[in-house]
């Protein structure tokens, strides 16, 4: 009995995991990071934590501005971006930099929420987020924020500030580095 609960507990997060690693929705990225992304280290639970279908995003949630910090990591993941609450942001090499365009859309974008909000006036960068920011518009029409030409992501399973367990998830999710 225990073992069909969690069969039957894991597969829908085996499944979306597969969707964002497949490659589905778009064709790899022909460019590198224009930065190194952090080494990649095994993350605390392989299996994201799923979100229902229609639940907000981090960045999703009302607010007046959103502050966009540094911070210090350890081991090897050494500095990186965060928003909403402290959450930390990633890039996904199939985006192309630059290219005004995210390809993690669907069970993706579920997986790995986008750092939306409707005008760049309500980022609040640091002084030590040096990188040009900029919106781009997303398929479902919403406004993506980018960091040095990159979309910007949550992960779905960090789930308090800190939290880095997307790191290096399916070698094409990275920790944004300032």
């Amino acid at each position: 009995m225990r073992r069909s609960i969690l069969a039957s507990t894991a597969l829908p997060l085996v499944l979306a995991l597969a969707a964002c690693s497949s490659g589905a929705t778009t064709a790899p990225a022909t460019n590198p990071p224009s930065q190194p992304p952090a080494a990649s280290q095994p993350p605390a639970s392989q299996a994201p934590a799923s979100q229902p279908a229609g639940a907000a995003s981090p960045s999703a949630e009302t607010s007046d501005s959103y502050d966009l910090k540094v911070a210090a990591g350890s081991g090897s993941v050494t500095n990186y971006l965060t928003a909403e609450d402290g959450k930390t942001l990633y890039l996904f090499k199939n985006d192309t930099v630059d290219s005004g365009k995210s390809t993690c859309n669907g069970d993706c974008a579920t997986t790995w929420p986008p750092f939306v909000v409707d005008s760049l006036d309500e980022v609040k960068p640091d002084a030590a987020v040096t990188g040009k920011l900029a919106l781009i518009t997303r398929d479902d029409g919403t406004k993506q924020v980018s960091y040095k030409g990159w979309p910007l992501y949550y992960y779905s399973g960090d789930k308090a500030a800190g939290d880095t367990n997307g790191q290096g998830l399916f070698g094409k999710w990275f920790v944004v580095n300032p």
